[in-house]
């Protein structure tokens, strides 16, 4: 299996990602990377319009020289390194950590996503309440 240049080739290089990261321990044979390449490329525009948004977290996305994925026993495995990657690209743009520019971390960083912090919690729970006590008053009105 060739790695296609240009952006159809950054599609593949994702799809390969999600693909292996979906294997116990990552690792699949090429016999099931290419089946499930076959199936995901059938999949329709959503499929491609995903990749090409997660392509774009990460342009100059080269899974092999970048040691996001190793070549063994008959086929593929993604290092963790490529589980980094791989999460960077998925992270919602709201999670990414400001960089001195302000636009999130920078996709050569590859850095992982940090996680939710307490705040986030906090934000959701004090919504929670807010709705609770709107529907808590509007009842108090109804009788």
């Amino acid at each position: 299996m060739a790695v296609a240049e240009g952006s159809r080739g950054v599609n593949f290089q994702v799809t390969v990602l999600k693909i292996l990261v979906s294997y116990p321990d990552g690792f699949a044979v090429m016999a099931d990377l290419k089946r499930d390449m076959a199936i995901l490329a059938t999949s329709g525009r959503d499929w491609v319009e995903r990749t090409k948004r997660l392509a774009a977290r990460v342009p100059d996305l080269d899974i092999f020289s970048q040691g996001l994925v190793e070549r063994l026993n008959g086929g593929w495995r993604i290092t963790e390194k490529g589980r980094v990657v791989l999460e960077f690209m998925e992270a919602r743009p709201r999670e990414l950590e400001p960089t001195s520019e302000g636009l999130g971390a920078e996709p050569s960083s590859l850095a992982p996503a940090p996680r939710p912090h307490a705040s986030t919690t906090s934000g959701r729970s004090n919504r929670l309440q807010r709705r609770r006590a709107a529907r808590e008053r509007a009842r108090g009105r109804a009788s």
